[in-house]
């Protein structure tokens, strides 16, 4: 079966985030000030072709261990669907 595996990494809330806050800045010099704060992470999608949702599950798990997610500073969540 083929599944989808959407993949979101952030940086974890102890760890400075200065791209969230070039992003802020920017939206504050566009007439947002009501932005307080902004993390800025990676989305990713990762597409394979395995027998279940749990397999998938598993494989993105020790991609993202090994090398999507740095363990550190960052944190990531999955979510895997059916595909095919």
């Amino acid at each position: 079966m083929t599944y989808l595996a959407r993949v979101y990494v952030t940086l974890r809330p102890t760890v400075n985030d200065p791209q969230g806050l070039t992003i802020k800045g920017g939206l504050h010099q566009l007439g947002f000030p009501e932005v307080d704060q902004v993390r800025a992470g990676k989305y990713l999608e990762i597409r394979l072709d395995v027998e279940d949702a749990a397999a998938a599950e598993r494989r993105v798990t020790e991609m993202c261990q090994k090398l999507l997610a740095n363990p550190v500073i960052e944190d990531f969540r999955l979510d895997v669907e059916e595909t095919g």
